[in-house]
């Protein structure tokens, strides 16, 4: 059965796994934050984030999908909108 997500839970989960994992300081996120640019991440980085949200919600974010996300709340939509 899925569970539908808000997209403050999302957010939520998006940040503790960027803080947990990824040891991004909780201050540099939010919604505007490019992954990128703002965050340090690179290319590896965005698989594993992609690959631990897939554990979150059950769902993938297709490749093309996640070839257009550029800051988080780009996350947050694209999760929202397969939830």
């Amino acid at each position: 059965m899925d569970k539908k997500y808000s997209k403050e839970e999302i957010y939520n989960k998006l940040c503790e796994i960027l803080e947990e994992e990824f040891e991004i300081d909780k201050t540099l996120l939010n919604s505007d934050a490019n992954l990128f640019t703002d965050l340090d991440l690179d290319s590896i980085d965005a698989v594993d984030l992609a690959v631990r949200l897939q554990q979150f919600t059950d769902k993938r974010i297709s490749p093309e999908e996640f070839k257009q996300i550029r800051t988080l709340d780009d996350v947050v939509k694209a999760i929202y909108n397969l939830v």
